[in-house]
C-alpha cells in the first residue's frame, strides 16, 4: 500500500529537500473560514497538512491550540463536520496528503469502525492520536493501518533507545518528533540538539522524521529542515489566524489571507534548508 504520505516524501527526496508542514484547527473559527483556509495552504507552499481534531481536554496542546479548539467547538464543529471539511477539500485537491490529529476519546465516542471507514471514504491519509501509547495499538493503529490509513507516531526527547522500538513497531507515514519537552508553542527548538535526536532515531527507522513544536519563524523552519524530513509549525499558524479575527472571535476578510501570507513565509524557510545545509 501506497498512500499519498509515502508519494509526497518519495517526491521530496527526489528533490533533496524537506516537506513543510501545516496544522491547523478543523472548524476555526468556523467550517466554511476553515475549508477556505485548508484550501489555501497548498497553494502558499504547503505539502502535507495536519487538521486538529476540536476536543474539550487536549492536554498536549499550548493555550493557542486549546483556544483554537475551544473556537471551534463554540462554532459547532464535531468529528463528523470535521470529515466533512476534508471531503470539501478533496474535491479540488486529490494529491496533498491529509493527516488528522488529536485524542481518542472523540474517535472513540464515534465508532472506531465507522471513523476509520468515514475518514477513508472523506479522503483523510493518516492519523496522529497523541494519548494513544504502543501498549493500545489494538484500539485504533492496527484497525488504521488495515484500513488504508498511515499511523503516525510520536517520539519525543525523552523516548530513550529503551522505548523507541515500541514507538516505532506499527508508525507508518512518518516519524513525529517533538522538539521540546512540554506542551505547543511553548518554547524555541534548538535545530543542534534536534540534529542530533533525528541521526538517533534514523539509526532505528527507514521512515521520514519531521520536526514539530518550537517552529514560529522561517529562520526557525529552515534550521529545523536542515536537519529532519519535514518541518511541522501548527501555533503560529493557529495565532496569525486568531489575531485575524475581530473582537467577537470572527472571521474578517484578513483571515485566509494571514494564514496563506505566513505559510507562504515558512514554506520559503524549509526550501531553502537542504541548499544551505549541501
Amino acid at each position: 500500500m501506497t498512500t499519498r504520505i509515502d508519494t509526497r516524501f518519495a517526491e521530496l527526496k527526489k528533490q533533496g529537500r524537506a516537506a513543510f508542514v501545516t496544522y491547523v484547527m478543523a472548524g476555526d473559527p468556523d467550517l466554511t473560514t476553515s475549508l477556505n483556509i485548508v484550501k489555501a495552504l497548498p497553494k502558499a507552499g504547503a505539502e502535507i497538512i495536519e487538521l486538529g481534531i476540536p476536543f474539550t481536554d487536549p492536554m498536549a496542546d499550548g493555550p493557542s491550540i486549546q483556544a483554537a479548539g475551544l473556537r471551534a467547538l463554540k462554532g459547532g464543529m464535531t468529528l463528523k463536520k470535521t470529515l466533512e471539511l476534508v471531503s470539501g477539500f478533496r474535491k479540488d485537491d486529490n494529491f496533498t496528503p491529509l493527516v488528522l490529529m488529536g485524542y481518542y476519546n472523540p474517535i472513540y465516542i464515534y465508532g472506531v469502525d465507522k471513523f476509520l471507514a468515514d475518514a477513508k471514504a472523506a479522503g483523510v491519509d493518516g492519523l496522529i492520536i497523541v494519548d494513544l501509547p504502543p501498549e493500545e495499538d489494538d484500539e485504533l493503529c492496527i484497525p488504521a493501518l488495515k484500513a488504508g490509513l498511515n499511523f503516525i507516531r510520536l517520539a519525543t526527547p525523552t523516548t530513550d533507545d529503551k522505548r523507541l522500538p515500541a514507538v516505532l513497531a506499527n508508525t507508518s507515514g512518518f516519524v513525529y518528533y517533538v522538539s521540546i519537552a512540554g506542551i505547543t508553542g511553548a518554547a524555541a527548538a534548538d535545530s543542534n540538539a534536534v540534529g542530533q535526536a533525528v541521526a538517533r532515531i534514523k539509526q532505528h527507522t527507514k521512515l521520514p522524521i519531521c520536526v514539530g513544536f518550537g517552529i514560529r519563524t522561517p529562520e526557525n523552519a529552515r534550521a529545523i529542515a536542515s536537519h529532519a524530513d519535514g518541518a511541522v509549525v501548527g501555533t503560529a499558524l493557529v495565532d496569525a489566524l486568531k489575531n485575524s479575527l475581530d473582537a467577537d472571535g470572527r472571521a474578517t476578510a484578513k483571515t485566509v489571507n494571514a494564514v496563506a501570507e505566513l505559510t507562504a513565509a515558512l514554506a520559503q524557510g524549509v526550501k531553502g534548508a537542504k541548499q544551505a545545509a549541501e
